[in-house]
């Protein structure tokens, strides 16, 4: 009895640690995981839409680079008019667009989302000048004509603004006349007109040809004073379609990359930037260029720091005229800040 007793424990344990043994599972040998597809961007054509004036001025060692080879998929357009972007952004024969900022919040307004701000390109650009020394202050243009361009953009936009703000009311006490910047800079070189709101690279041609012209008024200054909420005058922007940037985010960070590094090239290399932009006849010549530099007030603003940059003007713009920036303020989807952030 206690021999088969002794029989069964022993068959019981076998069993058990036959179970046991049936139970483990062999782990299989752990998979080396599969790199991460990297995405060439070289290979990935961008087509891009540069104003004249400051925004050329930026960009325009990128510019140089794609010509000669180094960016052989960078393709640039110059012109003069923000239409012309906006229209071709719009059909997309444009990825990337230069425009006015409120411009762009129009056109992402117009398209239902269908832009975002990707850079801030240039700050304030507008000054007045005066022929003559009798404008010390904003007050001093009650009752004076002033020759302005960019109806319908930045430049009106501010203008009203800043004279709102100072008890002014346009039309009435100050009168305001639009022309085209190239007539506008003719009469005040000629002395035909003697008051006149234009940016820069207007502002260094007339001044140079014309030295009884001075810088009245610097619209940055005046636009910060009658904001009084710490927002900054944000004139000029790059804008991308949305589309494009969906499918090619790792590209377009690299030609914001790219950006940065020119507009740093432009700023520390102010002589050979000047001949830059007189080859590519984004100014009249390198000496106008040399001295339009310093106050173009060049940037590459982009990421987390777009919206604070640009929503206290979009704000200042909305509440003088919500038609100024597209009828609605941006949302938060306008602003661009990376595909790794």
């Amino acid at each position: 009895m206690k021999k088969n007793k002794l029989i069964t424990i022993a068959m019981a344990a076998a069993m058990s640690m036959s179970l046991l043994a049936g139970c483990t599972k062999t782990e299989a040998p752990a998979e080396t995981p599969a790199p991460e597809e990297t995405v060439d961007v070289s290979a990935i054509d961008i087509n891009v839409g540069v104003l004249k004036g400051p925004t050329g001025m930026g960009a325009i060692k990128l510019m140089d680079d794609a010509e000669t080879g180094v960016y052989p998929n960078y393709h640039f357009t110059l012109t003069p008019d923000p239409t012309d972007i906006v229209a071709k952004l719009s059909n997309g024969d444009l990825d990337i667009g230069a425009l006015p900022t409120n411009v762009a919040a129009n056109l992402y307004n117009k398209t239902s989302g269908g832009v975002e701000i990707i850079a801030i390109n240039c700050l304030g650009v507008l000054y007045i000048l005066e022929n003559g020394d009798a404008v010390q202050s904003v007050e001093d243009l009650r009752g004076r004509t002033i020759y302005c361009n960019g109806q319908g953009s930045n430049p009106e936009y501010m203008i009203n603004f800043v004279l709102e703000q100072n008890g002014l009311k346009p039309g009435e006490d100050v009168k305001i006349e639009f022309a085209d910047a190239s007539e506008i800079a003719t009469k005040m070189i000629a002395g035909d007109i003697d008051l006149c709101m234009l940016p820069v690279p207007a502002v260094t041609t007339i001044m140079m040809k014309n030295p009884d012209v001075r810088k009245a008024l610097d619209m940055t200054v005046e636009y910060s004073n009658a904001a009084n909420d710490g927002s900054v005058l944000t004139m000029g922007c790059l804008a991308a379609r949305k589309a494009f940037i969906e499918e090619n985010p790792e590209a377009v960070d690299a030609f914001l990359k790219n950006y940065a590094a020119t507009v740093d090239e432009v700023l520390s290399d102010v002589d050979a930037s000047a001949e830059l932009i007189a080859k590519y006849e984004i100014t009249g010549n390198a000496e106008i260029a040399k001295k339009a530099i310093p106050d173009a007030s060049i940037v590459c603003i982009t990421g987390a720091d777009l919206k604070p940059a640009l929503e206290g003007y979009f704000q200042v713009l909305f509440n003088a005229d919500p038609a100024s920036v597209g009828g609605a303020m941006p949302a938060d989807d306008f602003y661009y800040v990376g595909a790794a952030e």
